[in-house]
């Protein structure tokens, strides 16, 4: 994701070679094309077809995947231990100092 977030869009290739680049054991082009085409597939990369080659850019900016992946995580702590996890929550809001609880509310207020 990263790869395509600074280029906008990016061929499987070019993911391919700028992860490679340095690695001890680089990846085949098999390994890249099959997961950008899941992240496809999820809906979290976007696919343009330009003769035989994929482009895929990012469905979402990295404030809403970052967005998005928070809310997920906090919703599936919150269904597995549902008020332990709601105590432990309110016990790290209550420790932070009064501007930055402030600008939490208003975050989550989405002021």
């Amino acid at each position: 994701m990263e790869v395509v977030w600074e280029r906008g869009e990016a061929a499987v290739r070019e993911v391919m070679e700028v992860l490679n680049d340095g690695a001890p054991k680089g990846r085949a082009y098999t390994t890249y094309m099959t997961i950008m085409s899941r992240l496809g597939d999820k809906g979290m990369l976007r696919r343009r077809r330009e003769g035989k080659t994929d482009f895929y850019s990012p469905a979402y900016t990295r404030d809403q995947y970052t967005d998005l992946r928070a809310r997920a995580e906090v919703e599936s702590v919150l269904e597995q231990y549902g008020e332990v996890a709601l105590a432990h929550i309110a016990r790290q809001m209550a420790a932070l100092d009064p501007p930055r609880r402030k600008a939490l509310q208003r975050i989550a207020r989405g002021t």
